[in-house]
């Protein structure tokens, strides 16, 4: 299985399964000197697990990381940093009667055809449980460009169909706080509290719900991005979308530019700067200085207890019902792992910008 690693010069590369031993990371290129311990690592890690909320899952997993390299006296060396977590709430005999089944919506039927084999305990590989790791890397990320001045910080502005009034949100400077002060990770806290009642009204139904993530990038100079095939909104696109969840990525005012003119969608300048942000920051694949604003739209989860047709592996009709503990919707424990795909992107080409200019 090839693909389990992103970054150039800034590398994560991510291994093991949702009911495997264990999971982890090995983190290359990240610079000497740079302090680290277990706790900076833990902390993002705690905002991923199983919240408060009634979307949450109900398997308990303390996600306890480990540094097993690349870390003396509290600084990096410069050597590969390796991260583990070890698994220990799998319940594989959950999934008993699904391995010879293909879950509708899963990656069941597609690993089959692809590799002629699958971990069906959880998902194996195509488990949301593999982005622990992500979130675990991405926090080193988060410390390396944090000494640029560079805060990411995401937050829920929807679920199913309800969304954020943005006249409630709080300014920039405190909303990192305020968006983790509620189980939702939501900066409208009259959205969240009707969200919640639409979780559980969907839970009783056993159905799932979608949602949209929006991620803001503040402090980020101009200059990063490669101006053809690694552009910054091509490269940050990616990897969200490599996220299992996300189905469309959107920079800046996105969709809503294509039914509108030049003259509405240009960022005027003057000698202060841009007038504007309707391109999120980003302007011909390169960081222009300005907040970048991204918006990762999510699928409702596909392991729901309403009754599904698919077919098994020897092609025979089947009806399942999915029982078992799983979220109802991807949102909230998704926000950390957005925060660290961008903060993994950003990590990564501060340092080929460095690299350029020293």
């Amino acid at each position: 299985m090839s693909g389990n690693t992103i970054g150039s010069v800034f590398r994560v590369t991510t291994w093991g399964e949702s009911h495997g031993t264990a999971l982890g990371a090995v983190v290359d290129g990240c610079p000497a000197g740079l302090f680290l311990n277990e706790s900076d690592i833990q902390q993002a890690l705690d905002r991923r697990k199983p919240s408060t909320s009634l979307s949450s899952t109900t398997r308990k997993e303390g996600d306890k990381v480990e540094i097993i390299s690349g870390v003396f006296e509290g600084k990096t060396t410069g050597a590969p940093v390796s991260l583990i977590i070890k698994n220990l709430d799998a319940k594989s005999s959950s999934y008993n009667e699904l391995k010879d089944v293909f879950r509708p919506g899963q990656g069941d039927f597609t690993y089959q055809q692809k590799y002629g084999i699958r971990d069906w305990r959880g998902g194996g590989r195509a488990s949301g449980r593999e982005t622990a790791v992500r979130v675990a890397a991405g926090a080193i990320a988060a410390k390396m460009i944090a000494q640029s001045g560079i805060d990411v910080v995401a937050y829920t502005y929807a679920i199913g169909s309800i969304a954020i009034n943005r006249s409630r949100m709080p300014a920039d400077k405190n909303l990192k706080i305020f968006v983790r002060e509620n189980s939702l990770f939501c900066p409208d806290s009259n959205a969240a509290v009707r969200m919640e009642k639409k979780i559980a009204a969907v839970r009783k139904k056993g159905d799932s719900l979608g949602g949209i993530v929006e991620i803001i990038v503040n402090g980020c100079p101009a200059g990063l991005g490669e101006p053809v095939f690694d552009k910054m909104d091509a490269e940050l696109a990616k990897a969200l979308m490599s996220i299992g969840s996300v189905k469309a990525v959107e920079i800046g005012d996105g969709l809503a530019m294509a039914g509108l003119q030049g003259s509405q969608t240009n960022d005027q300048m003057n000698k202060r700067g841009f007038k504007t942000n309707h391109a999120g920051g980003i302007l011909a694949g390169i960081t222009n200085g300005e907040k970048i604003v991204l918006r990762a739209y999510c699928k409702p989860i596909p392991s729901i207890a309403k009754p599904q047709q698919t077919i098994d592996s020897k092609g025979k009709e089947r009806i399942i019902e999915i029982q078992g503990r799983h979220d109802i919707c991807v949102l909230p424990r998704i926000i950390p792992v957005c925060e660290a795909m961008v903060n993994i992107v950003l990590a990564d080409h501060l340092l080929r910008q460095k690299a350029i200019h020293g």
